[in-house]
């Protein structure tokens, strides 16, 4: 076994202070949550007191932000998964305009993206007030994920091949997408979805702006409960965003490694 010389552990050292650089203030947010008082720190005690407090006050904040990210998950769904499909199958200037012109939403700044639709719905009535208005923008904000990781698996897997294969078997257009293409591109599928849902949960400028006093999603009423109560019930509110967040960043990173993983063992 080789030894490790000074280089290894300098390096190691110098991972695990950048790493605790950005982990403690972490840890020690979620912790003033659970704490009892905390000017006083851990000596006043532990308690869930101020969890409950954010169940009571926000937990429809909470609701709002599921029911936002599995609507803008559908609606990714069923928009982005055939323009991929056409990208890939494109061969023109036009579809790679098309993909570039797809990821303008998260190259603009959220708040602009917000103003303008605003600007251009914003007298629609209802629709203002409404959810679904948060929907249009978490949507045009989310969907180049979507795309994007789709797209790449296609272009990674014989898309060509694969349908003249299931077309010379007297396979129709709809059996070639649905039982050829989309279980073929199951991977991309399942790291955009879990990217939408991950971004959808945690997206705030652009909410920030769309949002009403009946419309806040989980983030905002973050925001809110910083700014205006006490910092443990801040803190707590903190600590459930994370319950909801980290087991969907950590499926991401499954995603992204299984495939890898698989063409390692048929390698």
């Amino acid at each position: 076994m080789r030894k490790r010389g000074g280089l290894f552990w300098f390096q190691l050292g110098f991972t695990l202070l950048i790493v605790s650089f950005l982990i403690v203030p972490v840890i020690l947010s979620m912790l003033a949550g659970l704490t009892v008082n905390y000017q006083s720190g851990l000596e006043s005690g532990l308690t869930f007191r101020w969890v409950a407090a954010v169940w009571e006050g926000y937990r429809q904040t909470i609701f709002l932000s599921i029911g936002l990210a599995l609507a803008s998950l559908a609606a990714t769904l069923v928009l982005g998964v055939p323009a991929a499909y056409v990208l890939a199958r494109a061969r023109g200037g036009w579809a790679r305009a098309i993909e570039e012109l797809l990821v303008m939403p998260v190259a603009v700044p959220g708040l602009a993206t917000a103003l303008a639709l605003i600007v251009a719905y914003g007298t629609w009535g209802g629709f203002r007030t409404s959810w679904t208005f948060i929907l249009v923008g978490h949507v045009l904000f989310t969907l180049p994920f979507m795309v994007r990781s789709v797209l790449a698996v296609m272009h990674a897997i014989d898309l060509k091949t694969l349908e003249e294969g299931a077309a010379s078997l007297g396979a129709s257009f709809g059996q070639r997408f649905f039982q050829v293409i989309l279980p073929n591109c199951r991977s991309g599928i399942l790291a955009g979805a879990l990217m939408v849902v991950t971004l959808s949960m945690g997206e705030f400028n652009m909410t920030w702006l769309l949002h009403t006093p009946l419309t806040k999603t989980l983030p905002v009423g973050l925001a809110d409960a910083y700014a205006s109560l006490r910092l443990e019930i801040g803190s707590a509110y903190t600590l459930v965003f994370f319950v909801m967040i980290v087991p969907l960043l950590v499926a991401i990173q499954w995603a992204a490694r299984e495939p890898r993983a698989r063409r390692t063992e048929r390698a």
